[in-house]
């Protein structure tokens, strides 16, 4: 294409705005030429004023030592020729004489010394005394010979100061004309360069002026280039020009400039495309071009155009009219034409991209904002339609509703999992149905081919009415026509179909809807996916967790227990309870927190839980128990392996956790208990008193090295220890204080409830809307020992009143209505009285309790706990123990700060000791062969 183009003026561009000091800063600027030029100018008179400085000081240098020349010699010669100085040389005492006389010639003369010498150059004379008798430093061969010598040299420091200076020696004569001495007179050099100083303003005052002239000068220039060039640099003007060809050749716009006679100035080459200008256009009156009708019409009218459509050929043009220079009062004037034929196809698809894209960031925002699989597949549903689809059905296979890896055989029984659409009422599957698909529907087409598959017309679709002909033929009556069926896949797994069909008031599908559909079920594919895997993970963890806590209660008679347990929605954490039969009837009841989430927590969670248990199989203290706990987490610390971090794996950072631990002894009524890093646990009195005992906070296990301090606190009989983890209380809205008060209040006037109904008011008061961390909670009512099931006395150090022991056991049991045991309890006592008679230390006791089994313990002062071993026939002791074993269900030994207690159980079965028909009792008693019992 060729462009037209004239000399128009280009579009008016006024100066920068700003004051005087933008103004100078653009004259400044080395990139303007008129900062370039007043730079120079600046160069220009800065090396001026240097040559005139130069110059000057040159020259004033060379007529100030000419003229220190005839000064030193009109000096040296008026001292030399006054009177009496040739006879002074000649006197004692020249020095006497001369000095004074020099001192005031100096003066007069106004140079810098006089001095007077002998023939020798020792001089008589000097400005400075001490100087006076020294060398004179300088040619006194001409002068001795009767002439005058000038010269430059250095000497002795002088009144003006030390340098070289201008000197002239002439001789002095007698009356015979003989050279008798000789005067010397000088300035020094500094003193005559001096003399220019006083030139020096001038001349920096002139170069001041000139450079003041330079800058009005190149300031009036540069406002008049300004002017000119409407505030554009040289560079500017050359990329204006530049690009103005590159827009015009390269817009989808046509351009036409005309002048006040109508002749063409300008065409582009889009408007020489759109109205088929001719090669000689340029310069050519409008009307003589061809133009159509309306276009000649819209550049003859002198009115602005503001796009208004006018018809050129077969062409629809949009069309804008301006004048070319509205302030000049001209009347040339511009217009633009665009094509609007091929602007609304390109539109058209621009509208259906943008669409398809909003569709798609909504799909995106709107798809997987929960890792529920359901709920993942609804909110597919519900992004496409209906804006690309006015009915989606979802169906997964059943496996990935479950969090199971799909397999191919399960692929046929897929579960309506989701619709979306105003078109819920169409006769198709309902949700939840379980529905199995033929090979020939397009649901299995696609997933079995993992292809998109596209039914234009589901009239023609035999496989699709196949399915189910009653059910397809009512869908099609409702309007149902097209269908497009995607699979789900993500990494490569198949999880389900989705459908999304249109009705007969939609455009059927098009092949171009297919690539769409396919990129909106594959960002589904993906939120689904990651949904099942969760499912599944959580399902682990929580299985894991719930088979590592307690599944019923222990029989025990000191508490009565309820508990709740909630995991996490994000996944199940380390948050973990117990509750653990004593001996002696004391239960011991725990409850912890692991740091974390996930199945890693929950690991620990178990190892911890079954460390407790054993640690309370020795009966140790409260706090002995927490200090074992602390050693453990430690271990397990050190045991993680520093590579777990580096590759991700769920074991990364510190194994911590908090715990407490509290035994409670029914008979005492007396609860002794410690924590390590958990929250304190809250009493409620019989009166619904809500207290917090005030359990000293001991550092969290897994620290190391700290003692936990115990509290002993007596709880009456039904009053409710609630036990609680951090998730019940804290949260990310409001601190624990407010979850502490919170508790407080839900626990008020719970003095009459029972362990489930304060479990469960606790659960309705404080739970949160979504749990982002796991609860545990558990409340125990404490139950009291009935005074008239216990018996107890002490018994003295000495076997003969084992008998006695004996006897008195047998009529407690008797009284208890346990007859049937008596024989066996009274061997076990026997012996363990015995035992503690003969190796333990006093006091000894006896202590029996009726319950839910019957509890013999004996006690002394002795530490040294006794063990079970088997008696050879020749040996005379070494049975007690074994009898015990045989005839109690457990057995054991515990420490108490007073020595040990050993203790056992037999369990009762309608007032039977249950170990009574264990052995039998000749062998029993041919063992027991004990004199002294």
């Amino acid at each position: 294409m060729e462009l037209f183009s004239g000399h128009p003026r280009g579009p008016e561009r006024h100066p920068p705005a700003g004051g005087p000091r933008a103004r100078r800063a653009s004259l400044l600027d080395p990139r303007t030429a008129a900062g370039q030029v007043f730079l120079l100018q600046v160069l220009i008179v800065v090396l001026l004023v240097v040559a005139a400085v130069v110059a000057m000081v040159l020259q004033t240098a060379s007529d100030a030592l000419q003229r220190g020349r005839r000064e030193s010699i009109i000096a040296a010669q008026s001292f030399a020729s006054a009177p009496g100085v040739a006879e002074a040389l000649r006197s004692p005492d020249p020095t006497a004489v001369l000095q004074p006389r020099a001192e005031q010639a100096r003066k007069r003369a106004g140079v810098d010394f006089v001095i007077a010498m002998n023939t020798e150059g020792i001089r008589y004379t000097y400005p400075y005394p001490r100087e006076i008798g020294k060398k004179f430093v300088g040619t006194i061969g001409p002068a001795l010979q009767g002439r005058t010598v000038v010269e430059q040299a250095g000497g002795p420091p002088l009144p003006a100061g030390r340098g070289t200076d201008v000197q002239a020696v002439v001789p002095v004569t007698d009356s015979h004309g003989k050279v008798v001495g000789l005067v010397s007179a000088g300035i020094t050099v500094r003193n005559v360069t001096g003399l220019w100083l006083p030139e020096l303003p001038i001349i920096l005052g002139s170069g001041v002026a000139a450079l003041a002239l330079a800058v009005t000068g190149t300031t009036l220039v540069s406002r008049r280039l300004r002017r000119q060039t409407h505030g554009l640099s040289p560079v500017e003007l050359a990329e204006l020009y530049r690009h103005h060809d590159a827009v015009l050749h390269a817009v989808r716009e046509g351009v036409l400039i005309t002048d006040a006679d109508g002749r063409l100035l300008l065409a582009n080459d889009e408007a020489v495309r759109l109205l088929g200008l001719p090669a000689d256009a340029r310069g050519r009156p409008a009307a003589e071009l061809g133009l159509p009708e309306p276009i000649m019409r819209l550049l003859s009218s002198p009115d602005a155009v503001t796009d208004e459509v006018r018809l050129a050929g077969d062409r629809l043009l949009a069309v804008n009219k301006r004048p070319t220079y509205p302030e000049a009062d001209l009347d040339g004037s511009v217009v633009t034409l665009r094509d609007t034929t091929e602007l609304a196809a390109v539109s058209g698809r621009a509208d259906v991209a943008r669409e398809r894209l909003q569709l798609l960031y909504e799909a995106g925002v709107g798809i997987g904002t929960m890792l529920d699989v359901e709920r993942t597949a609804q909110e597919l549903a519900d992004v496409a339609a209906p804006q690309f689809a006015d009915l989606v059905t979802v169906d997964l296979l059943e496996a990935v509703l479950r969090g199971w890896e799909p397999t191919a055989e399960g692929w046929r029984h897929l579960r309506r999992t989701a619709i979306g659409g105003e078109q819920r009422m169409l006769p198709v599957y309902p949700l939840g149905e379980v529905i199995t698909f033929s090979h020939r529907t397009p649901q299995m087409r696609s997933l079995q081919e993992r292809r998109v598959v596209l039914e234009e017309d589901l009239r023609q679709a035999d496989g699709w009415r196949g399915q189910d002909p009653e059910r397809a033929r009512k869908a099609l009556e409702c309007g149902l026509r097209s269908l497009v069926a995607v699979p789900l896949r993500a990494r490569n797994v198949p999880l389900g179909v989705a459908n999304f069909y249109r009705t007969a008031d939609s455009p059927a599908f098009e092949p171009e809807d297919l690539t769409f559909a396919e990129e909106l079920a594959a960002r589904a594919a993906v939120a689904i996916d990651n949904a099942r895997r969760f499912t599944r993970e959580h399902a682990m963890a929580v299985t894991l967790q719930r088979s590592l806590l307690p599944r019923r209660q222990p029989e025990q008679d000191a508490l009565e227990v309820a508990w709740r347990y909630m995991p996490a929605e994000a996944g199940v954490g380390g948050d973990w309870f117990d509750v653990i039969p004593l001996p002696g009837a004391r239960v011991a009841v725990v409850m912890g927190d692991v740091v974390g989430h996930g199945v890693h927590a929950a690991a620990t969670m178990g190892r911890l839980r079954t460390a407790v248990h054993n640690f309370s199989t020795l009966d140790l203290p409260v706090d002995e128990v927490l200090g074992n706990l602390d050693d453990l987490v430690v271990r397990m610390d050190n045991e993680e392996d520093p590579g777990d971090a580096a590759e991700g794996h769920e074991g990364e950072g510190v194994t911590g956790a908090t715990c407490l631990y509290a035994v409670y002894d029914p008979v005492t009524e007396v609860c002794t208990m410690a924590r390590a890093g958990h929250p304190e646990p809250v009493v409620v009195r019989p009166d619904g008193t809500v207290t917090c005992p005030g359990v000293p906070a001991s550092a969290p296990l897994g620290l190391g090295g700290y003692p936990f301090e115990t509290v002993e606190l007596s709880l009456p009989e039904g009053s409710q220890l609630v036990l609680y983890t951090d998730g019940l209380v804290e949260d990310r809205t409001h601190d624990i204080d407010v979850g502490m008060e919170r508790l407080r209040r839900a626990l008020g006037g719970s003095g009459g409830r029972t362990p489930e109904e304060t479990c469960q008011a606790v659960i309705d008061s404080l739970k949160p809307a979504h749990t982002s961390d796991d609860i545990a909670l558990l409340a125990a009512r404490t139950r009291r020992f009935p005074r008239s099931d216990v018996a107890m006395w002490d018994v003295p150090q000495d076997p003969a009143v084992v008998p006695s022991v004996r006897a008195r056991c047998r009529d407690t049991l008797l009284q208890w209505g346990l007859e049937e045991a008596a024989f066996a309890t009274e061997l076990i006592v026997s012996e363990l009285v015995t035992n503690a008679i003969r190796y333990g230390s006093p006091p000894v006791g006896v202590r029996l309790l009726h319950g839910r089994c019957l509890i013999c313990e004996v006690s002394d002062g002795s530490g040294t706990s006794p063990r079970m071993r088997r008696a050879a026939t020749t040996d005379e002791g070494g049975r007690g123990l074994f009898l015990v074993a045989q005839f109690a269900q457990r057995w054991g030994t515990r420490y108490t700060t007073r020595g040990k207690v050993i203790w056992t159980e037999q369990f009762l079965h309608d007032g039977a000791s249950a170990a009574a028909g264990l052995a039998p009792v000749d062998f029993l008693l041919e063992q027991f062969d004990d004199p002294g019992l």
